[in-house]
């Protein structure tokens, strides 16, 4: 089934940044910008007229706030998204964005790369309104939390500690059958030696996901064992 494409207004007060977010979208597919407005008045106007899908709006303007459009928006009857994209850093000007329900929030100046990622979470978030129906609470989730990342973002792990095989051993764990693990049964579901399995365990330890007691059985030293933190 062939998709809809995403309508969108850009309100900027620079023309030169609102050309270059055209450009930026016109690169992407799914999206079409069918209107630019560098003024509040002229971005109200063209909501009510074009009643786009989406708007990138800027937060500062010579005449007032981009909030305030947010407001009216909100308040009127023109069913649309918004992300904001603004040089505003404070966390008052995020905390009044969510609490208008922007699906993202952009700091200028914005590299491609960013706004690629922001405007490909939203087509996702789009389409799958589109298609209606019954869902369920995973499907839920994902639409509520559409403008994060699927994933844990990628970010930089202690050497020895591979991005992968830390997924395997996390995954073992998710399983509610397991109830705890030596290192050595860790290692064995996994893959690896006993006492890579247990730098693992450790690792996740210390990021919270796991805990750890030590076993005393009747003979031998007493063994520590590995259970997902609740």
């Amino acid at each position: 089934m062939t998709q809809p494409t995403i309508r969108l207004l850009i309100v900027e007060d620079d023309q030169r940044i609102s050309e270059l977010h055209r450009r930026f979208v016109e690169k992407l597919e799914g999206f079409e910008v069918v209107g630019v407005a560098n003024t509040i008045a002229g971005g109200l106007e063209m909501v009510e007229l074009l009643g786009p899908d989406l708007i990138l709006l800027d937060l500062f303007f010579p005449e007032g706030s981009g909030m305030e459009l947010l407001r009216q928006i909100r308040a009127g009857a023109t069913p649309c998204d918004v992300i904001l994209i603004t040089a505003a850093r404070e966390m008052s000007a995020l905390q009044e964005a969510l609490r208008g329900g922007v699906f993202d929030f952009l700091v200028k100046p914005v590299y491609f790369d960013r706004f690629q990622d922001a405007l490909n979470k939203f087509r996702d978030y789009f389409q799958r309104l589109q298609q209606g129906g019954r869902l369920e609470q995973k499907e839920i989730d994902q639409l509520f939390h559409a403008h994060s990342a699927a994933e844990e973002s990628p970010r930089s792990l202690p050497k020895g500690i591979d991005s992968l095989t830390l997924k395997k051993v996390r995954q073992i764990f998710d399983d509610p059958v397991v109830t705890n693990l030596s290192a050595e049964e860790a290692g064995k579901l996994v893959g690896v030696s006993r006492i890579t399995a247990r730098r693992y365990l450790e690792f996740l330890i210390a990021e919270g996901f796991l805990a750890a007691e030590l076993i005393y059985g009747v003979v031998g030293r007493p063994e520590r064992r590995y259970f997902r933190r609740v």
